[in-house]
């Protein structure tokens, strides 16, 4: 049975089948949980596997590599979510990034960082909640869609203020 929660911890500490970085459209080494999965699995190793990747990606798109070095997981989902700074009304697009991970990963575990929630978060009141929102969305809508398959999902919030941001959307 498909499950979906909240955890306060970085994803690339989760044991899961892949974890998802919250990657930019080319691929590239940047800051936050991002620089946390390059170093993890090697940043020579996972820039040469991206480098194989045609880009740049929209936003909402989602690729998968191996995880390399990362000793807990398998693969890394690099999941394109938009940067609100420059494109402010682009919920859909997160809620893309959230659903098209899932669906590279079908009948897995996965884990996800609060994608466009720090530096893209640009004017959003609530960025991690809005995330979280997305998230939760992307995953009822996969679960109804892909009635046969099972996926557990893990989103990290990796503050406790991101983690009060965004429990109100898994209280029952």
């Amino acid at each position: 049975m498909s499950k979906l929660r909240l955890v306060k911890d970085s994803c690339v500490n989760q044991e899961e089948d892949a974890i998802v970085n919250a990657t930019n459209r080319y691929l590239m080494s940047g800051g936050g949980i991002c620089d946390a999965i390059f170093e993890r699995a090697g940043y020579d190793l996972l820039n040469e596997a991206c480098r194989k990747i045609s880009t740049p990606l929209s936003d909402g798109e989602a690729v998968i590599t191996s995880a390399f070095n990362i000793s807990n997981t398998k693969y890394i989902i690099h999941a394109v979510g938009p940067n609100f700074n420059i494109t402010p009304e682009s919920i859909d697009k997160l809620e893309d990034a959230y659903y098209n991970s899932l669906v590279v990963l079908k009948e897995n575990k996965i884990a996800f960082p609060l994608i466009s929630s720090g530096i893209y978060g640009g004017n959003l009141d609530n960025p991690a909640g809005v995330s979280a929102n997305c998230c939760k969305n992307a995953y009822d809508k996969f679960i109804s869609t892909y009635k046969d398959y099972d996926i557990d999902v893990t989103l990290c919030a990796y503050t406790e203020q991101e983690y009060e941001n965004c429990k109100n959307f898994f209280e029952d």
